[in-house]
């Protein structure tokens, strides 16, 4: 049973949470994630390691509530304990030897985005830092991503905060004004990670994306997490999270993602009742 020693909300639908995990915390690297069960009755949910303190031996955890899993996992408070937390699991981001990068983050995906922007500046790599939100109420870890990032700029759709556009109209402005980028890494919606790909295959840019499709158990056995990068199948869980943004399947990945919606929503609305009937 692991402890939830801090939590707190980010913005109306994002939670983030530290778990007390002293031997997760000594092996975890930037790019790795955990699996997590709420209850012994919950599913499994994979989560990416937000953060981790080897001192203290905590790994921090942040999670958008989209279902029941997540919701279920945000009803647990500080001293309450998570049934299961196993990891750190997948391969972890390389970004040894880099020495400008730009970091993509989209909603989300920037608490993804945000451990690897923090070990890049830890090696001594130039980090210029694009984060992209919908509106500024759903905005995350700006003031992390600002002090680990060389450059940030924040994109909101709608103008509320920072530049009003897309992740990807930033990143190329700033490749056209002359910025040469040893690599790209996006984290976000597979579409937002599509355009980012195709905006930098036009100038040959090197580009790495975080994959997190459906998984169950992490490990390779299901093969619910496959995916097709360079016409070969590929499995999140164990030969990625990260790949070659370039060789990515994106249609396929989309189209896969959606193959559960409608029993997803169901599930997400029995929760919402359960948790209104026990709020009662």
């Amino acid at each position: 049973m692991y402890k939830i020693i801090d939590k707190q909300f980010l913005n109306p639908t994002v939670c983030k949470m530290v778990v007390c995990a002293p031997l997760m915390a000594k092996k975890a690297k930037p790019g790795q994630f955990v699996i997590v069960r709420a209850f012994e009755d919950s599913e499994r949910i994979p989560l990416t390691i937000s953060d981790y303190d080897t001192a203290k031996g905590t790994i921090t955890i942040i999670f958008q509530l989209v279902g029941q899993g997540t919701m279920e996992l945000s009803t647990l408070n500080i001293n309450d304990t998570v049934c299961d937390f196993v990891g750190p699991l997948g391969k972890p981001s390389h970004l040894e030897g880099l020495k400008k990068v730009a970091v993509v983050g989209g909603g989300v995906g920037c608490a993804i985005a945000y451990p690897v922007a923090k070990k890049l500046k830890e090696n001594g790599t130039q980090v210029h830092s694009i984060v992209g939100f919908r509106n500024k109420d759903l905005i995350i870890l700006k003031d992390e991503f600002d002090a680990v990032s060389d450059k940030l700029v924040l994109m909101t759709d709608d103008g509320s905060a920072g530049e009003k556009g897309l992740v990807t109209a930033a990143l190329e402005q700033l490749i056209n004004s002359g910025e040469q980028y040893d690599e790209v890494i996006a984290i976000g919606p597979l579409v937002m990670m599509k355009f980012v790909c195709k905006t930098t295959e036009k100038y040959g840019i090197k580009t790495t994306v975080s994959m997190n499709p459906i998984m169950v158990d992490g490990t390779g056995m299901c093969g619910g997490c496959r995916l097709t990068v360079g016409g070969k199948t590929q499995f999140a869980c164990v030969d990625g999270p990260d790949f070659d943004g370039h060789q990515v399947d994106f249609d396929e990945a989309i189209s896969r993602s959606t193959m559960y919606r409608d029993f997803e929503i169901h599930k997400r609305e029995a929760a919402c009742n359960l948790l209104n009937k026990e709020a009662e």
